[in-house]
């Protein structure tokens, strides 16, 4: 990282790090999407509304049927969460 008076320059590896380990985000997703992001999912019903925690660099964390639990989940973990609409 360099940085100017008023600028802060990243290459796109520190950026692809950046928050790894302290930041998650939280998607409201459909089981008809999951496939590609959640290997090793087993059978989930069709037309499904969950919700997803993924880290930072868009790892799957955790999926579940209801917000609170995918936040604490995130809590429980010491991940500031942000949302993704």
């Amino acid at each position: 990282m360099t940085r100017t008076d008023e600028t802060i320059t990243m290459t796109s590896g520190e950026l692809a790090h950046l928050g790894e380990g302290s930041v998650a985000y939280l998607r409201k997703v459909s089981s008809d999407d999951l496939r590609g992001r959640f290997p090793g999912l087993g059978e989930i019903a069709p037309g499904l509304e969950l919700w997803a925690l993924f880290a930072a660099n868009g790892q799957p964390i955790l999926l579940s049927d209801a917000r609170d639990r995918a936040l604490a989940g995130a809590l429980e973990n010491d991940l500031t969460t942000v949302a993704i609409h």
